[in-house]
């Protein structure tokens, strides 16, 4: 998502905040689970040099060549997969990494797929209504909008977009069909709503479309289940969001699991057998100064979360095993690499 510049150069956002909050630290492995530019990516491995080591993910195959230039510094101690983050933790087991000590997912679009993909995430540009993250899917967004049932289409808009209008936009797109392009899309949307303020009409249109295409919300409650089980002992998740949809499902997901019993308030007695498995590492969310909102305007909607793994002695783990293995993660031992292969079976096994 959006690891976005003023321009097609690549600027990550909240940069700075997003290394302290993974505590970035040398010979540490992380995953990047949205690579896009790989501005976040380079900026990690140049913390965690020297033996640091980093696996990249994108469905996009542009990104991953751009990243593979980007990172050749680092060549020897980063590997980059052209995948869905939502496939994390088997890439991570066909390529054997993990435990890790952080994860990142920066969410939502690179400058380079706003500005030169050609492939319609804009409407500054007139391309095909396509705004697919992988050209190799078959739902476009073009699909959508001259296949869907009026109401369907209506509902995606409203509930994707959190447009007021959606009903309203919904009947003039199935009257105007087919709609092929960004520019006739945008048009007809600014013809029938109008124009107020400084945000085109049809921004929240486009954001429900690209979220609709690329099943994004579902991608999204999917890694975040996936991610808390790859972390080592201290190992910290990091999530930036750019709307209140997603920034919505990571709150949520983050602070159920710092709690502990999870039962509906009327249970008068606890049945889940839930235990904390994460420590919120910013209480406040965390946001772009002023400077950085004036220097790199797609960063304004940024928000960034951050939770750290912990271990509950004697209830997640109560095995003869997962007692060597809890004493090792509580020891830092695990960070090294030749522990890593004795904690794997923990990992697999959970």
């Amino acid at each position: 998502m959006t690891k976005s510049g003023p321009t097609s150069s690549h600027t990550p956002v909240l940069l700075s905040e997003t290394l302290d909050a993974l505590a970035v630290q040398p010979g540490g492995r992380y995953i990047d689970c949205t690579l896009g530019g790989a501005g976040h990516a380079a900026a990690i491995m140049e913390k965690a040099s020297p033996g640091g080591q980093l696996l990249g993910i994108d469905a996009d195959p542009d990104a991953i060549v751009r990243a593979r230039e980007k990172l050749d510094a680092y060549r020897d101690a980063v590997l980059l997969v052209n995948d869905n983050f939502t496939n994390l933790q088997s890439i991570c087991i066909k390529y054997d990494f993990f435990p890790v000590h952080g994860i990142l997912l920066d969410l939502g679009l690179s400058s380079m797929q706003l500005d030169d993909s050609g492939r319609g995430f804009s409407f500054q540009h007139d391309d095909p209504l396509d705004m697919r993250f992988n050209p190799d899917q078959k739902i476009t967004a073009a699909s959508i909008v001259n296949t869907s049932p009026e109401e369907r289409l209506a509902n995606i808009i409203y509930a994707y977009g959190e447009e007021s209008q959606s009903r309203k936009i919904a009947r003039e797109i199935v009257k105007a069909r087919p709609i092929d392009t960004t520019f006739h899309l945008a048009q007809l949307i600014e013809n029938t709503i109008g124009r107020r303020g400084k945000i085109h009409p049809a921004t929240r249109t486009f954001q429900a479309l690209r979220i609709a295409v690329n099943q994004e919300l579902e991608h999204l409650e999917s890694v975040l289940k996936q991610a808390i089980e790859l972390l080592g002992y201290e190992g910290r998740l990091v999530v930036i969001s750019y709307h209140s949809l997603e920034d919505r499902i990571v709150k949520q997901f983050l602070h159920q699991e710092a709690r502990g019993c999870i039962c509906p308030p009327e249970t008068p007695i606890c049945v889940c057998g839930h235990t904390p498995r994460l420590r919120i590492v910013n209480k406040k969310v965390i946001m772009p100064s002023a400077d950085e909102i004036a220097y790199n305007p797609r960063s304004r909607s940024a928000k960034l979360r951050a939770a750290e793994r912990i271990i509950t002695p004697g209830v997640t783990y109560a095995s003869t095993d997962d007692h060597t293995y809890l004493i090792l993660a509580q020891s830092g031992i695990w960070r090294k690499p030749v522990i890593l292969e004795k904690i794997k079976t923990v990992f697999l096994a959970a």
